[in-house]
C-alpha cells in the first residue's frame, strides 16, 4: 500500500421491496480519514458500508473507491481495494487463528493459491500488527470474544487494502476489549495510512476516536463534521431520540455526552 484511497458516495439510493433504506446519500471520505457512522438501528449505516465494500449495488447513484466506480469491478477486484469487518461471523470449528487470517488473502491469491500451505509476508504482518501472532496455532473457537475480534481484524488487514470498513467492531465486547479494539484501529490507521469508516452505536466512542462523525436518519445524512461540531444536545434529540447534555473531556477535549431520558418516538415511526 503506497497511499490512502478515498470513498465517494454519489446520490445513492438503495432499498428492499417495500422498504427504502438509503434515500439519496452523498458522502466523500477523504484518503486517510477515520470516520464514524452513527444513527438509530435501521437508518442505513450498515447498508452504506456494504455498498462501499461492493457487496450491494445501488438502485440509483454510484460508489467510487479512488476514481473507480464499483459497478465496473468484480467482487474480487473490490475486495482487493476495501476490506469489510462484519458485525458478526459464524463459528469456525477446528480452524486455527493462522488459517482464519489466511482467508483474507483470497482476493489476491485466488482459489488455487489458497491451497498452498504457508503464510505470505502480508499474513505474518497482519498477525503481528494486531498482536495475535502468539495465538497463531490456537483454535479460534477457544478464544474469548475480545480475542476473536482481534483475529477477525487481522483477517481484514490480510486483504492488504487501503480502505478498512468496520461494522460495529465493539459489539458484544466488554469495555476493556472495546477500548482495546478501537485503540488498535486508530494505531493501525496511522501506521498503515488506512482510510477507515466504522459504524458505532456508542456516541462516546465515536466522539473520542473518530476525527469525523457522519449521522444518518431515515436513510439520509443529517449531520457531518468533527466531533466538536456534530455532537450537540440537538444531535442527541434529532438523531438518537434522547434528551441529554454535552460537555467536554477535561483532558482530551473531546465531547462527552450525558443522556438523560428517551424521547417519544416520532409519529409514524412504529411499524
Amino acid at each position: 500500500m503506497t497511499q490512502s484511497m478515498g470513498i465517494h458516495v454519489e446520490g445513492v439510493h438503495f432499498g428492499y421491496p417495500g422498504r427504502p433504506v438509503l434515500r439519496g446519500v452523498d458522502l466523500t471520505v477523504r484518503p486517510g480519514e477515520l470516520t464514524a457512522l452513527i444513527g438509530l438501528n435501521g437508518c442505513g449505516k450498515s447498508t452504506l458500508l456494504r455498498l462501499a465494500a461492493g457487496l450491494l449495488k445501488p438502485d440509483r447513484g454510484r460508489v467510487r473507491l479512488g476514481g473507480e466506480d464499483l459497478a465496473g469491478l468484480s467482487r474480487r477486484a473490490t475486495a482487493a481495494r476495501a476490506a469489510l469487518l462484519h458485525q458478526s461471523a459464524p463459528s469456525v470449528p477446528g480452524m486455527t487463528v493462522r488459517h482464519l487470517v489466511r482467508q483474507g488473502r483470497y482476493a489476491v491469491r485466488g482459489p488455487l493459491g489458497m491451497l498452498r500451505e504457508g503464510d505470505d509476508p502480508v499474513v505474518r504482518r497482519a498477525l503481528r500488527d494486531v498482536g495475535v501472532e502468539g495465538w497463531a496455532d490456537r483454535d479460534v473457537d477457544a478464544l474469548s470474544g475480545g480475542e476473536r475480534q482481534r483475529v477477525r481484524l487481522a483477517m481484514a488487514l490480510a486483504q492488504d487494502t487501503r480502505v478498512l470498513l468496520l461494522d460495529e467492531p465493539t459489539t458484544y465486547l466488554d469495555l476493556h476489549h472495546q477500548l482495546d479494539v478501537l485503540r488498535t484501529v486508530v494505531r493501525l490507521r496511522e501506521e498503515r495510512g488506512l482510510t477507515v469508516v466504522m459504524v458505532l452505536h456508542d456516541l462516546a466512542h465515536a466522539a473520542r476516536f473518530a476525527e469525523r462523525i457522519v449521522a444518518l436518519r431515515d436513510g439520509r445524512v443529517v449531520a457531518d463534521g468533527s466531533p466538536k461540531e456534530v455532537v450537540t444536545p440537538g444531535l442527541l434529540a434529532d438523531v438518537l431520540n434522547v434528551a441529554g447534555r454535552v460537555g467536554s473531556d477535561p483532558e482530551g477535549g473531546w465531547p462527552v455526552c450525558y443522556p438523560d431520558h428517551p424521547l417519544p418516538e416520532p409519529e409514524g415511526s412504529r411499524k
